[in-house]
């Protein structure tokens, strides 16, 4: 009944929210007589805070129109490549009448991004595919909402996540191409390019796992903590809930998305509050590329999916609770997961130094269990001072982590 109280009092909530809307605007319209009023700067940024802060926050665009390739501002279009029910495979494809230009693109790598499913929607990602774009053929995993998946669907566990990969891999083929995975994906995509050469099939030229669980056992973290001390039916008796009525996908199993954010802020409430009150503060002030900044990074965090409750319990009790992967004890359709069979494929493993959601070690581990690869084709990179986003996102990205991964890219390529 929870997700249903939830949306029961967002419905409440609305007409205040939309009030809140329009007296922000009313009072800081210069064209309104309110505007002229004494306290009127503080009365509109009371009101917008209050109107972010009750909103609902939907899937950002991507954003990407146009990116610089070799001093050519290039045409960027989004196009959907494979629709399945719970994801959607996206390629950025730059467009331009220079032949030359063109003919350096076709040379390009090919990356398949592979994003998280763990919240947020795939968009987190815009500035790490931006930045790929410059040099690389870029695919992209989008998520779908779950609650946005008809019932009738059926379930989504992590078995289906790793076919889901292997169908990607495939499908732009092997070959030609280099995984890149981010936070979460890098089980899965450990795990699918695992069973590709377990079973003969070509592999990816390289893989770039990038702040992963591999090996959650390896410096837990507040996230592993919390997987660890409550058995898998409290996490199915208090965070999964049924889709309400008002949605596609009403009647399905999720770990709502609401609750997945209350999680985020509960990580460090002190930050977003101080956030907040340095918003409110600098529309007062009338600092408006700073409020905007705020907006910008808001509208993605607040932007939360619903995960299918079959792939977040997989996910706690495979990754978090029996870790077998680094086990060796994970199984998928009577295969054993073994990474040690991966011979053709180049791995190179990122993390940051200040991690808080996958400790350190955690991604490294995965060269103990590659074993297959030999040592001269594999690389780790440990980014000092780095945060968990920002080995893919932000200066550090493009400036440090982004020079390393477009050499190991175009090394193996």
């Amino acid at each position: 009944m929870l997700y249903q109280w939830h949306e029961m009092g967002r419905q409440w909530m609305a007409p205040w929210v939309h009030l809140a809307d329009a007296s922000s605007r009313i009072f800081s319209d210069p064209n309104s007589w309110l505007s002229a009023l004494p306290g009127a700067e503080r009365i509109s940024a009371y009101n917008e805070l209050m109107h972010r802060l009750g909103k609902d926050y939907e899937k950002p665009d991507w954003d990407i129109g146009e990116v610089e390739v070799d001093g050519h501002t290039l045409p960027v279009i989004e196009q959907e490549i494979i629709a399945k029910p719970f994801c959607r495979l996206l390629r950025f494809k730059r467009f331009t009448d220079d032949q030359a230009v063109i003919a350096g693109l076709k040379a390009q790598p090919a990356v398949l991004v592979v994003a998280p499913l763990s919240g947020h929607h795939a968009t987190l990602l815009r500035d790490t595919v931006r930045t790929l774009l410059r040099d690389h053929k870029v695919y992209v995993t989008e998520w779908i909402d779950a609650r946005l998946v008809p019932a009738e669907q059926g379930g989504f566990g992590l078995e289906g996540y790793v076919a889901y990969i292997q169908e990607f891999i495939r499908h732009i083929g092997a070959d030609k191409l280099h995984v890149m995975s981010v936070c979460q994906p890098t089980v899965p995509v450990l795990a699918a390019v695992s069973l590709m050469a377990s079973a003969g099939e070509t592999t990816p030229r390289s893989l770039v796992m990038m702040g992963g669980p591999i090996d959650a056992r390896v410096s837990p973290t507040q996230v592993n903590d919390l997987a660890t001390r409550n058995p898998l039916s409290w996490f199915e008796h208090n965070v999964i809930h049924t889709v309400p009525v008002n949605y596609p996908g009403h009647g399905r199993a999720v770990y709502p998305g609401f609750l997945q954010h209350a999680g985020f802020i509960a990580m460090n409430p002190s930050r977003h509050f101080q956030s907040h009150w340095d918003f409110y503060a600098d529309l007062v002030k009338g600092d408006l590329e700073d409020a905007d900044a705020h907006r910008r990074f808001y509208d993605e965090y607040n932007a939360v999916l619903d995960m299918p409750a079959e792939f977040y319990l997989d996910t706690i009790r495979v990754v978090f609770q029996e870790f077998l992967l680094p086990r060796g004890l994970w199984t998928i359709d009577g295969v054993k997961v073994d990474p040690s069979a991966i011979t053709g494929t180049a791995l190179l493993s990122i993390e940051g130094e200040l991690d808080d959601i996958a400790g350190l070690g955690q991604t490294k581990a995965a060269h103990g269990l590659c074993t297959g690869i030999p040592k001269a084709r594999r690389k780790h990179i440990t980014v000092e001072g780095a945060g968990h986003y920002g080995i893919f996102s932000g200066r550090r990205w493009r400036e440090s982590v982004y020079p390393d991964v477009k050499a190991f890219i175009a090394k193996y390529n």
